[in-house]
């Protein structure tokens, strides 16, 4: 049993769908800088205050004392993406759980990158964070739930992954693939 359960990382539902109209109707993206493991206290915050983010999750599972314990994660530590305006910002800066905001100049990539993570979360597949950017072959997952995904093909050891960067922040999230259900993308 989780120490926490999953609480909301994103909100409404519908944020990361992947139309465009939706992305202009919320607002701008922006990136905020948490205090120090105030991620979650965050989220249930802009949730009370009907406020778009999205906050991504990863689930940790280790050993304590001879029993198994498990979290829920920021994939990410430190940060939550918000979606509005200047106006709401003021608002979410008011909370005291946000150190700074970042603006986001390419807003399309971010949102598309945001996408691809959530994408990889709804798979239910084990994820793990990454902490910079790594060289590697663009690849195309060919099967499974995350059938048409692109990222950045890693091997570490035995295991293959694909890595999917958020390159505003340069790190991201990768995932165990078998190597026959991807394929590499022309340059």
């Amino acid at each position: 049993m989780p120490l926490l359960s999953l609480e909301p990382f994103i909100f409404p539902d519908d944020l990361l769908d992947d139309s465009p109209c939706a992305e202009e109707s919320n607002g701008r993206w922006w990136v905020l800088h948490t205090r120090p493991r105030a991620e979650k206290s965050l989220a249930r915050r802009l949730v009370r205050l009907n406020t778009p983010f999205f906050l991504p999750l990863y689930h940790r599972r280790w050993r304590s004392n001879g029993r198994q314990r498990d979290s829920y994660n920021p994939l990410f530590p430190g940060y939550l993406f918000f979606q509005g305006s200047g106006a709401r910002l003021v608002e979410v800066i008011k909370t005291n759980l946000v150190a700074r905001s970042l603006e986001v100049k390419d807003q399309f990539q971010l949102h598309q990158d945001l996408c691809r993570v959530y994408q990889l979360m709804s798979a239910g597949v084990p994820l793990a964070p990454e902490d910079r950017l790594l060289p590697g072959t663009w690849v195309e997952i060919t099967s499974g739930p995350l059938a048409g995904l692109t990222g950045r093909f890693l091997r570490r050891g035995k295991q293959s992954r694909v890595f999917v960067e958020v390159q505003f922040l340069q790190c991201g999230v990768s995932v165990e693939m078998e190597a026959w259900s991807i394929r590499p993308l022309e340059g």
